[in-house]
């Protein structure tokens, strides 16, 4: 029987999304023929762990769904088997690249796509803490319904399980669908809208800094229209789902689920520090491979907890967001040679082809900061219209204006190096146990 891992990474308190997450694993393992892996990986402080391990001890007992929540100290026991052996000459930095110190969104998926490895699953479906599913009629639409209609299937099959007419290019059709996707309602995908309520030119001169610099007005503001507003705030009402080469745009990380033997076995994300959008990689290159993926319209309702708005989370998310806009410098050119490569992204058995991709990580790392170095400026410069805490954040990025531009680009290097050890690292992981945390139920 098929095996998939239903994920939820956390660092915040949220036993209500555990036990919500139990509830699409119940839908899954009732609607599905298949064994469901409930895999939490909880980076959270004593307390608000033991609040998840009650939550997941208070779901019902089902035959086809195991529930695994991993502390770090289990994470680390895990990791650190599967790094030595891997083969890799330098294993204590792949630990260090998995389980960094410090918040890594890409990181904490990469977690969940080896030990989705370990427990043989074909499929890792991920969800976040600060996020709640919608309902209709007192039903809750769980995204796990579409995925698992699609996901893995020849695109030529799974064309029947859609809703609307195929919307892929014939010679695309014998292609696995690598990835099923939605995006989310609510708030802001990035804690900005405070900026643009404020200071609509400012918050349009910050958001455009993601854009490659040689971008008309025009596009750069298409884009910032655009730009983490996910599917808006139109409530779900009936299903809609579209096999075809999905828009980036289109879907979220709080959506998704991957292929393992196509995507996410062959190529991890990008694991830099606190950098928010650095777990979207994949996405870009399921897309510019032209590999089939559904996009669904089970948008997931986006929140925010308090504590990015207190004062060191105000500091500590800004600070990711401006890591973030540097980071793009090396991600737009590592996405216009993946567009350009295309097809030649594939290996023949149709799976994305690591060493390209490591190659183009690689190279990206030999770019000119000049253009980083202008980010920064007009950053600076917008933050100190603003005012305030933003003023103030001002000055702490111009006394680490070195540094973070440095990181930009280590941060890329350490990408290339991790893909370039991943499918070692995939294959060790398969022989791996997962040890349960102490006290912890599985």
């Amino acid at each position: 029987m098929r095996g998939i891992c239903l994920t939820l990474p956390t660092n915040r308190h949220c036993p209500d999304t555990v036990a919500a997450l139990g509830e699409e694993a119940a839908y899954a393992a009732d609607h599905f023929d298949i064994d469901v892996h409930l895999l939490v990986l909880d980076s959270c402080p004593p307390e608000e762990r033991a609040a998840h391990a009650a939550a997941l001890r208070r779901l019902p007992a089902h035959p086809r769904i195991t529930a695994h929540h991993l502390d770090e100290a289990a994470q680390r026991d895990f990791l650190t088997r599967v790094a030595a052996r891997s083969g890799s000459a330098k294993p204590e930095l792949l630990l260090d690249l998995m389980l960094p110190d410090g918040l890594s969104y890409g990181a904490c998926t990469n977690r969940a796509f080896l030990i989705a490895a370990a427990l043989g699953c074909e499929s890792v479906h991920r969800r976040d803490s600060d996020s709640r599913y919608q309902s209709v009629d007192g039903r809750t639409v769980f995204p796990v319904h579409h995925e698992l209609l699609s996901l893995g299937e020849r695109a030529a099959d799974a064309a029947a399980g859609v809703t609307e007419p195929v919307a892929l290019p014939d010679d695309l059709r014998e292609r696995r669908v690598a990835m099923v996707g939605s995006s989310f309602v609510g708030e802001l995908s990035v804690d900005i809208a405070q900026i643009r309520d404020t200071d609509p030119a400012v918050y349009h001169d910050v958001v455009s800094l993601w854009a490659p610099e040689d971008w008309s007005a025009e596009q750069k503001r298409a884009l910032v229209e655009e730009s983490f507003t996910g599917a808006g705030t139109e409530p779900f009402t009936t299903d809609h789902s579209l096999l075809t080469v999905v828009d980036p745009m289109r879907v979220d990380m709080c959506n998704i689920a991957f292929h393992g033997p196509t995507v996410s076995e062959r190529v991890p994300l990008p694991p830099a520090r606190d950098t928010i959008g650095s777990d979207y990689f994949l996405i870009h290159l399921v897309h510019d491979a032209r590999l089939p993926g559904v996009l669904h319209n089970r948008n997931i309702v986006n929140y925010y907890t308090g504590e990015r708005r207190t004062g060191p989370g105000f500091l500590a998310y800004q600070t990711r967001f401006a890591k973030f806009l540097l980071s793009m410098l090396y991600f737009h050119h590592v996405y216009d040679r993946m567009a350009g490569a295309g097809d030649a992204l594939l290996d023949e058995h149709g799976r994305v082809r690591p060493d390209t991709v490591a190659a183009l990580a690689r190279e990206s790392t030999g770019l000119d900061t000049a253009e980083n170095v202008r980010r920064l400026d007009a950053l600076d410069a917008a933050y100190r219209r603003l005012g305030g805490r933003y003023a103030d954040f001002a000055d702490l990025l111009a006394g680490r204006r070195a540094r973070l531009l440095d990181e930009a680009r280590g941060d890329m290097a350490d990408f290339a190096l991790l893909t370039e050890a991943w499918e070692s690292m995939v294959a060790a992981a398969r022989t791996t146990p997962v040890r349960p945390s102490e006290g912890l139920p599985r």
